[in-house]
């Protein structure tokens, strides 16, 4: 696996390039515009505010929205019922290997994700008007995404990434603890932090960790998540926004979902996966004609050609992990954030 269609090589992925370059253009002219990009930058989309029809696409972020009432979308919260996960048998053979890159050290943490088949009490319509989240987006006939974990905000000439690594079933101060104590998900916290610390490097000077390990509780309807997060700043060359399409490329794919070292790591998940993670792992956001903002896309709900559903989810593994317990969190992970999130 080499060669010009590794996810992390975009120097000759021409949609990649033309996407970063209309982003440049859009900057530079201080337009407004949403954008998104799939994992592996062959699909992108950037358009400005103002042609976003939402009947097609809807946003909600942190700098702006086009969501509006929709008639037709219906009044109760729908539910998501798992129809079909991956076997436990497909699970482990994945990670099985992953253990096996792992201990050759060829790779120090791998995110590990796979597809589950769902039904859903509505439509993904429906998933986006109900649900609560940082990020959120639907495109019509395609997926729907209410992800919490920003990834790249750029306010004045300061950018932060927040990277979000680290979970544990449960709310209060028993399962905050546990989190925090557990070793593994401490392991493969600091490890995603130094990863993004390195890819802010490369856009910006003067680079810290601001915040590091603080917790976040994400409520589904039956259950909560303790969610671990960092901060990590820099500082960019007055011009950023002339520039904001290349910056972007240059910090892709995003860490969080990767793992480190990142090349190599990306040859690891292509082999092991085995499936299209499509626009699910990618990144969305909006430049506002001031300020950049953008989230990664997890929590993530996608209609194929036949208009099945998948819910694709997964979590780091490192040598400290255990198969049945990243089982479990990948399963954890398939859940509509139907209250806001309680973070702080």
């Amino acid at each position: 696996m080499s060669g010009p269609n590794l996810v992390h090589d975009f120097h000759h992925n021409e949609a990649a390039l033309e996407a970063a370059e209309a982003m440049n253009r859009l900057g530079a002219d201080r337009t407004p515009f949403l954008f998104v990009f799939d994992y592996a930058v062959r699909k992108p989309l950037v358009i400005p505010l103002a042609e976003c029809d939402p009947s097609q696409v809807r946003y909600a972020m942190p700098l702006g929205s086009n969501d509006t009432p929709t008639s037709g979308v219906q009044v109760t919260r729908p539910s998501i019922r798992v129809v079909e996960p991956p076997s436990p048998a497909r699970y482990r053979a994945a990670f099985d290997r992953v253990h096996e890159h792992l201990r050759l050290g060829n790779s120090y943490l791998i995110n590990l994700t796979l597809p589950t088949r769902i039904e859903v009490s509505g439509t993904l319509l429906d998933l986006f008007q109900h649900s609560h989240a940082k990020y959120r987006l639907w495109l019509r006939d395609q997926f729907v995404v209410f992800s919490p974990e920003p990834f790249l905000s750029i306010r004045g000439n300061l950018v932060s990434s927040c990277p979000m690594k680290g979970t544990r079933v449960g709310a209060g101060p028993v399962a905050e603890q546990e989190l925090l104590a557990d070793e593994k998900e401490q392991a493969e916290h600091i490890t995603i932090v130094d990863l993004i610390r390195n890819d802010i490097g490369r856009i910006a000077r003067a680079v810290r960790v601001e915040r590091f390990r603080y917790l976040e509780t994400i409520y589904a309807d039956t259950y909560a998540l303790q969610q671990m997060s960092s901060r990590i700043e820099g500082v960019l060359d007055a011009d950023w926004q002339s520039h904001m399409g290349s910056l972007l490329l240059a910090t892709l794919p995003a860490g969080s979902v990767t793992g480190a070292p990142k090349a190599m790591t990306c040859r690891i998940i292509e082999e092991v996966e085995q499936y299209d993670r499509g626009y699910y792992t990618g990144v969305a956001g909006i430049f506002d004609g001031d300020c950049l903002d953008c989230g990664v896309l997890i929590r993530f709900v996608e209609q194929d050609a036949t208009g099945t559903l998948w819910f694709k989810s997964g979590g780091g593994v490192t040598i400290y992990s255990n198969g049945d317990r990243e089982y479990e969190e990948l399963l954890a992970k398939i859940y509509v954030p139907l209250l806001r999130n309680d973070s702080r």
